[in-house]
């Protein structure tokens, strides 16, 4: 079965990496991070694949997902809610 997996448009790096590595506890998987090129990364939580681009057109800025079956979804929303990002 193929899979799909959404593309986030980021404008900030070190911005991207704080909230879904530091606040949101995805792990980053890898990275595509040229000198003089916009970055490409793939973060990852809990079966959650998401990759994240700061290349001009490879989305739209406040795009959204729906995941479905979130095991343990209020108690993960708890734990952020506590962390007051």
């Amino acid at each position: 079965m193929a899979r799909a997996v959404p593309i986030f448009r980021i404008f900030d790096y070190q911005k991207a990496v704080e909230f879904y590595v530091g606040w949101l506890e995805f792990k980053l998987d890898w990275e595509d991070k040229p000198a003089i090129a916009p970055v490409y990364l793939q973060v990852s939580f809990n079966g959650i694949t998401i990759h994240l681009s700061e290349h001009y057109g490879d989305c739209s800025a406040g795009a959204r997902i729906h995941i479905e079956d979130f095991a343990g979804l209020k108690e993960y929303h708890a734990q952020l809610i506590n962390k007051n990002y």
